[in-house]
């Protein structure tokens, strides 16, 4: 059994680790590996929450076989929810009579007597478990228990971090692309049309879309469209819209949940379209706005004060775009006015 001298040395080592490594997966496998190296357990497996589907899905593990059955996601979630936030962990001295997990029998064929399962957690709130396995059964002491808390913590920061650089590289790489983009093409149509698909698949969103006002400034027109049903953005939707209408006055509008807001047109639709989150921003040019860019997302979503900027970015490169193609058509068209003169004065002649 680890002693307390024992437990200390190993969160300074993984701590030391985690400082120096920003890879989301080695950071889950040294997660893993730290558990059953020091509280000697035959299998580990960190658990992290996919919030779109409202799941607890194994990211790393060791020890298990292959096709070892899980409790179900669902299931899973849950039991973390019931149990695991009030008690602060959640230990099984026998895996293959617990009445609160599933599958004993695939347990006990897989060798599980014992498990311990604890939060990790991020900002006071679970974004997964990591769970030990044994193989004999087992009454976890405090200081086990205190161990694998404090490991999942420390994991819990260290993953959040390595998310936070992700987005950022990512990020960076997106508006990168795009700004190359704008600057080796005058197709106005392609440039909006590869700012959805792109902008929707660096955040994971399940649709994009951009809507620019006419000529006459007073009719807003979806002009790109990726991801969601065309009739969410009819003439009647846009035009009634309350948070349309909120961001063409020049604001960035956060829409937590479409189907309880009351600026939503037709919050329906948007729930049966399986609509959580919208983030509308404005699409400028110059000082005046000349459109709206929306992301939507299926499940719950927050946002980093730096994405909302930057996804206020990408509409502000759209507003260039626009600028772009009017200041070359504008130009087209005196250079064709140019050659017409030229031709009649050469006629005179």
């Amino acid at each position: 059994m680890a002693s307390e001298m024992d437990y200390f040395k190993s969160i300074c080592k993984v701590s030391r680790a985690f400082a120096n490594n920003f890879k989301k997966k080695e950071i889950l496998n040294l997660i893993i590996d730290t558990a059953l190296q020091v509280l000697k357990g035959k299998a580990a497996c960190l658990f992290l929450d996919d919030k779109e589907q409202a799941l607890f899905l194994p990211v790393a593990q060791r020890g298990l076989s292959p096709d070892y059955l899980h409790a179900a996601p669902q299931k899973a979630r849950e039991l973390v929810h019931k149990d695991l936030l009030s008690d602060g962990y959640i230990s099984i001295y026998d895996a293959a009579t617990d009445e609160r997990i599933e599958n004993h029998a695939a347990k006990k064929e897989e060798g599980i007597a014992s498990i311990l399962v604890v939060p990790v957690m991020v900002h006071d709130s679970p974004i997964g478990v990591l769970t030990l396995y044994t193989g004999d059964r087992r009454k976890f002491t405090e200081n086990e228990i205190a161990f694998l808390t404090a490991l999942a913590e420390q994991g819990g920061i260290a993953i959040d971090r390595a998310r936070l650089i992700e987005h950022i590289r990512r990020n960076s790489r997106l508006f990168h692309d795009l700004s190359a983009g704008i600057n080796a093409s005058l197709d106005f149509k392609q440039i909006i049309t590869t700012l959805t698909v792109d902008l929707g698949h660096s955040f994971k969103a399940k649709g994009v879309s951009v809507m620019l006002l006419d000529e006459d400034h007073k009719t807003l027109k979806p002009v790109a469209v990726h991801g969601i049903d065309d009739s969410l953005l009819s003439k009647e939707a846009l035009a009634k819209d309350k948070t349309i209408t909120q961001t063409l006055k020049g604001e960035t509008v956060l829409i937590p949940d479409a189907a309880k807001d009351n600026g939503v047109f037709n919050p329906e639709a948007h729930q049966k379209e399986n609509i959580v989150t919208i983030l509308s921003v404005p699409i400028k040019s110059g000082q005046s706005v000349n459109g709206v860019l929306r992301l939507y997302f299926a499940a719950p979503k927050d946002f980093y004060k730096d994405e909302i900027m930057l996804i206020n970015a990408f509409a502000l490169q759209a507003g260039l775009a626009i600028q772009n193609t009017a200041c070359f058509l504008s130009l087209e068209n005196d250079y064709k006015d140019l050659k017409d003169d030229m031709w009649s004065h050469r006629s005179w002649f």
